[in-house]
């Protein structure tokens, strides 16, 4: 029962936009929906370690340690900025044309924005520190009950992702066309470079 209270709360967790849903929609509105799957397990690579760290403690240590965090804080703010820039200029010298098929020239880049992204993300985890152990019931072996939610709730992200990457390449005509292309990636640039500064301004 507790799973089934955890996946719904996950659901609801995973609909709310932000630094993830960004990325993704980014890649897969660049280069397809191959592009946006690898973004995607990328994260959820990440979100899988942070639920990790809680389960085994290493998590207190990062929310425990101001130096750390601020250094996670910046590192993320900054990698957003610079993700946010490349997608302004690129809609400045003119989009790229719309993949054929769902053909990507390789996944390495988007799963690593993807992972990296999620990794240098403070908030992350501290929100798998204090997210997790609400849903624990009393008694279970806690290592390996946060161990196991960590796994749901990577796979509600995958399930509500793959939704928005589906349906995202439903509407490829409309999307590829060469003005909204440029006007989406100012958008991402835009919603990107946001994300990050709110991210280096904001208390813990």
């Amino acid at each position: 029962m507790y799973l089934l209270a955890f996946a719904g709360a996950c659901v609801l967790v995973a609909m709310v936009p932000g630094v993830s849903t960004a990325i993704i929609l980014r890649q897969t509105l660049r280069a397809g929906r191959g592009s946006g799957l690898a973004a995607t397990l990328g994260n959820e690579t990440g979100i899988l370690l942070w639920g990790l760290a809680a389960a085994f403690g290493l998590s207190a240590l990062l929310v425990a340690s101001q130096v750390a965090y601020d250094v996670m804080r910046v590192t993320g703010a900054a990698i957003l900025v610079i993700m946010g820039a490349q997608a302004l200029w690129q809609a400045r010298k003119g989009a790229p044309p719309a993949p054929e098929g769902e053909v990507v020239p390789g996944w390495r880049g988007p799963y690593l924005a993807g992972l990296g992204t999620c990794l240098a993300n403070p908030k992350a985890a501290v929100f798998a520190l204090s997210f997790l152990p609400q849903f624990v019931p009393a008694g279970q072996d806690v290592p390996l009950t946060l161990v196991t939610l960590a796994v749901v709730w990577v796979a509600v992200d995958l399930l509500w992702y793959g939704l928005l990457i589906w349906a995202v390449g439903k509407a490829k005509e409309w999307l590829g066309r060469p003005v909204v292309r440029r006007r989406l990636e100012r958008i991402s640039g835009v919603v990107l470079i946001g994300l990050g500064v709110r991210m280096v301004v904001e208390a813990r």
